[in-house]
């Protein structure tokens, strides 16, 4: 059949139009439930009801049923030939000419109503009404066809009367609707708290990570102005280093050829005297006249004696021991200059380092923010395990497995302390467990038992240091793939004490070791950030 043909079968005789909700009549006639009901108003003052179609008669105002296979014909027809159009809201369904925003559904006719119909409409106890609704089908059992008024809680199915009693869900638990929704809604409330809760948290997060963000930004820009501050007095130092040596180089060149032009000028004279002796000789060896050649002074006579290895005056000079002086004052320099760049600028954050109570020997009191390790008399009696110390030592949370970090850490009541890095793997009972003492650990030291002066050490061989102690704030750096770990006094400026050379097998831990000591592991931003 042509869809011209299909579209004919479906209009109503009525309003000419695709069925709008259409209802069958006894006599099998369709119509538009509104075009049918508004023409069996016009006979009710007769009481003589009549399909317009075929004029049958019927006795009382006939029952519409709804049909519902010529219902879903007209809808799929209808959306097919005109899929580009919308529906904005729910209608009215008895308008047809100019559809109105419908107020309420009838979950009974299956309908939804503007407020006009809605006061004309049935106002019996099964014409339920409900919000706008535009899949009214839904609200009733698909096998019994009554509507869903109870909820099963153990099938977690909203059902009708006749599942309830009779069907397949006959003898579970069952409540109201309006229970099940409250008890629904008491979980969704939950669930809201937790997402609100969930939400705040995030946003606190994001307005955390802006911050951070922002000091990141305000942190690059004065570590750019001391860059740019740094360089600028490095091509200084660089300048002043340039006019320095070149003003010596000229100096030492100006020296050295005034002494030589004046050995030079000695020497002159001294050939030109030579070369009159030499004449004079060689005129005595040509003379004929014997009296004259005997009565000449004696050949010895006619060198003169002061002009004997008189050639000494051409050595001492030591230009290139000079230069060689220059090189190595201009090595020095730059070296110093490159280690204040590296220490200043080669990492740029200071690690996040907490202490593992776990740990810590029993002698070791910790801080509640687990950054600072005190010695105390005083037994802690904390259970014994395999990974406490037994000796006044604990080691940090984290390890470092790649990539450059350093901590600063902060000294007091310095009778004997102890600051490095271990191997989780370092032992933890015996003298040897102590950071320094094996071959699993490295260690800066010092305090007042060591009078004052650094000490580093590794596999219990121990470098006294020449820098005596002058501040009670130390720095840590690890490059682990470079294999270093190297030691600062946090001074001004900051003073390299040590590095250590290894190739790291292991994770690296920071690790602290007191006696009647006191050491603080410092925040991010402090040791004069």
């Amino acid at each position: 059949m042509a869809s011209a043909d299909l579209r004919d079968e479906l209009e109503c005789s009525i309003c000419l139009s695709l069925y709008t909700d259409p209802v069958t009549l006894r006599c099998g006639h369709n119509f538009c439930r509104v075009c049918i009901d508004q023409f069996l108003n016009t006979q009710d003052e007769s009481g003589v009801f009549s399909c317009p179609e075929c004029r049958e008669e019927f006795r009382e105002r006939p029952a519409l049923k709804r049909n519902i296979a010529l219902h879903n014909v007209s809808e799929r027809l209808l959306s097919s030939t005109q899929p580009h159009q919308k529906i904005h809201g729910i209608y009215c369904t008895y308008c047809v000419d100019s559809p109105a925003p419908a107020v309420r559904s009838c979950l009974m006719c299956e309908a939804s109503l503007c407020d006009k119909h809605l006061k004309v409409h049935s106002k019996g106890p099964e014409h339920v009404l409900t919000d706008p609704s535009t899949s009214l089908e839904n609200v009733k059992c698909s096998v019994h066809k009554e509507l869903l008024k109870y909820y099963c809680t153990e099938d977690a199915a909203c059902i009708c009367v006749s599942c309830s009693l009779a069907g397949e869900h006959r003898g579970h638990r069952v409540e109201t609707l309006d229970e099940a929704s409250e008890h629904k809604k008491k979980q969704l409330r939950n669930v809201l708290h937790k997402l609100i809760t969930k939400k705040e948290k995030t946003e606190e997060r994001v307005r955390s990570l802006v911050e951070l963000r922002r000091k990141a930004q305000e942190k690059a820009a004065g570590e750019t102005q001391r860059a740019i501050a740094l360089f600028i007095d490095i091509r200084r130092r660089v300048d002043d280093l340039e006019k320095k040596v070149l003003s010596e180089i000229s100096r030492g060149e100006e020296q050295e050829s005034l002494s030589l032009s004046d050995v030079i000028q000695k020497l002159e004279i001294k050939k030109d005297n030579l070369s009159k002796k030499m004449k004079h000789i060689e005129e005595l060896c040509n003379m004929t006249d014997q009296l004259t050649v005997l009565r000449e002074p004696d050949t010895g006579d006619l060198c003169d004696p002061e002009e004997e290895g008189g050639d000494e005056d051409t050595g001492g000079h030591n230009g290139g021991d000079r230069s060689a002086e220059l090189i190595s004052h201009i090595s020095h320099t730059l070296a110093a200059m490159i280690r204040d760049i590296n220490v200043t600028f080669s990492v740029q954050d200071p690690a996040d380092i907490l202490l593992d109570v776990n740990t810590a020997a029993n002698k070791i009191l910790i801080s509640e923010d687990l950054k600072t390790a005190t010695w105390t008399k005083i037994t802690q009696n904390r259970p014994e395990t395999a990974e406490r110390f037994q000796y006044n030592q604990v080691m940090s949370v984290r390890g470092f497995t790649s990539g450059r970090h350093y901590w600063d850490v902060e000294i007091s009541v310095s009778v004997l302390w102890r600051v490095g890095m271990c191997y989780p793997s370092i032992v933890r009972r015996g003298s040897q467990s102590r950071i320094g003492d094996n071959s699993k650990s490295w260690s800066l030291y010092g305090g007042l038992l060591c009078k004052n002066q650094y000490l580093v050490i590794n596999d219990g061989k121990v470098i006294p240091l020449p820098q005596q102690i002058s501040s009670d704030g130390v720095r840590i750096c690890l490059d682990y793939e470079a294999g270093q770990l190297s030691f600062y006094e946090l001074c001004d400026p900051i003073r390299h004490l040590h590095t250590f050379t290894a190739a790291f097998t292991e994770p690296l831990h920071a690790v602290l070791w007191v006696y009647k000591s006191s050491i603080k592991i410092l925040g991010k931003g402090s040791c004069g950030e």
